[in-house]
């Protein structure tokens, strides 16, 4: 077995000669196998006059390959009961079939299909690019999504992270295929996949239908460019639309990139200020105050990044008020140790998450996915679970001192903004 560290003796990895890396955790007590290839490029990787292009490949692989048609791949995982999906994010691709285990051959001839043939045919470029155009006008409506785009876009300004992953109207129309063959081309390479299954499987049945798939394919020296490391800006924008009844407020603020060893500490921190219903920001600025219907905080790290945004909608005469509640609850996390009772009620809750997340298959086959990409080795859910509980309330204070500062904050609000500016003091922490 290939060099990696195991922290449990089921998951299995093993690398085929053209470097296609294959894991697999066994999980004897269910009746389900999931399967997920995954693309190490996202739209990260892709060309500033592309952008898009990697969510419109996903769109394009399911409207037909060489051995099957749109229909056909729809009708065969049905035929089984079978569940056949895929996304696009910022670094990855993932086309994911889960099935009954006695299925796996079919779901695997499916799903390696669609990763190793798509026509791409002339028509169906046209007729899903007016899909796609369609989903970004859906999104357009959608104000918390224009918020959470703009916010993106001036907090990682000039880097590939800013845009969006479905891309623009214009990028949209530049999809040719020949385009989209040259970016198959080079992320699609058996050494820029990962194969990653977990349930009622042994590898030995896993590396056989991946050799009998994959094997053949040859290793391609051309894989995707490596996106440039981003850089943070603390920019602020607001945009008026008169006809909405509420105000979108995004924030961001620099974090962790993935693989940090201070994660543990940064999910807590993010736990306690706006990650669930007994946070600081839900209890104060929605229970105590009844400024918001929907007010929380989240992470969103990144190979070599992160990003820390807190959103809230809120009556646009409370704009003011509540952008320096925010701003007060970000100043206090970095003024005071959190409370030992406040901590302990989130380490269980993120213990529980954690356990919970991980009963299904999906489930981990995604995680075991995820550690692979971004960790290269496995870990064990006790040892998840102790690094949680060996978080410190001083840790967590560090890192909001590191972080939460108002010249690295950026913010959008979206909304009937007449007669509002953003300011840099109503961010003041």
């Amino acid at each position: 077995m290939s060099g990696i560290k195991q922290a449990a003796s089921t998951i299995a990895r093993e690398v085929l000669p053209n470097g296609l890396v294959v894991v697999a955790e066994p999980m004897p007590h269910v009746h389900s196998v999931s399967l997920g290839i995954w693309v190490r490029s996202g739209s990260r990787s892709e060309p500033e006059r592309l952008g898009g292009i990697a969510h419109f490949i996903e769109h394009m692989v399911f409207k037909g390959t060489s051995r099957r048609t749109a229909e056909g791949i729809a009708r065969e995982m049905d035929s089984v009961g079978g569940m056949l999906d895929a996304f696009t994010s910022k670094e990855t691709v993932c086309f994911n079939a889960k099935v009954l285990h006695e299925h796996l051959p079919l779901a695997f001839d499916v799903i390696s299909d669609l990763a190793l043939r798509p026509l791409f045919a002339e028509e169906d470029i046209v007729k899903e690019r007016q899909v796609i155009l369609e989903e970004i006008r859906m999104e357009e409506d959608n104000p918390e999504s224009v918020a959470h785009e703009l916010l993106t876009k001036n907090f990682w300004r000039g880097n590939s992270l800013g845009a969006p992953i479905l891309g623009t109207r214009s990028t949209a129309r530049r999809f040719t295929r020949a385009a989209l063959v040259d970016c198959f081309a080079s992320w699609y390479a058996p050494n820029n996949l990962l194969l990653s299954a977990a349930g009622r499987i042994e590898m030995p049945q896993l590396l056989e239908l991946a050799n009998g798939a994959f094997g053949a394919v040859k290793l391609r020296a051309r894989v995707a460019r490596s996106a440039p490391a981003p850089t943070p800006h603390g920019l602020l924008a607001a945009r008026n639309k008169p006809t909405l009844e509420q105000a979108h407020i995004t924030i961001a603020l620099p974090s962790n990139r993935l693989a940090d060893p201070r994660r543990y500490a940064t999910s807590l921190l993010n736990n306690i200020l706006g990650g669930g219903m007994s946070s600081r920001l839900f209890q104060n600025i929605r229970e105590r105050q009844g400024l918001a219907y929907a007010v929380f905080s989240e992470l969103t790290p990144y190979a070599d990044a992160g990003m820390l945004s807190i959103y809230a909608g809120t009556a646009r005469q409370n704009v003011e008020r509540v952008l320096r509640l925010i701003s007060e609850e970000l100043r206090r996390m970095k003024d005071e140790l959190v409370g030992e009772d406040e901590l302990r009620r989130a380490k269980d809750h993120f213990r529980g998450a954690l356990v919970l997340s991980l009963e299904s298959s999906g489930a981990r086959m995604s995680h075991l996915a995820r550690q692979e990409m971004y960790f290269g080795r496995f870990f064990s859910i006790a040892e998840l679970q102790a690094s949680i509980e060996a978080v410190t309330r001083e840790q967590i204070q560090q890192i909001a001192r590191e972080f939460f500062h108002t010249d690295k904050m950026a913010a959008a609000v979206v909304g009937p903004l007449a007669g509002f500016r953003l300011r840099r003091d109503l961010l003041a922490c």
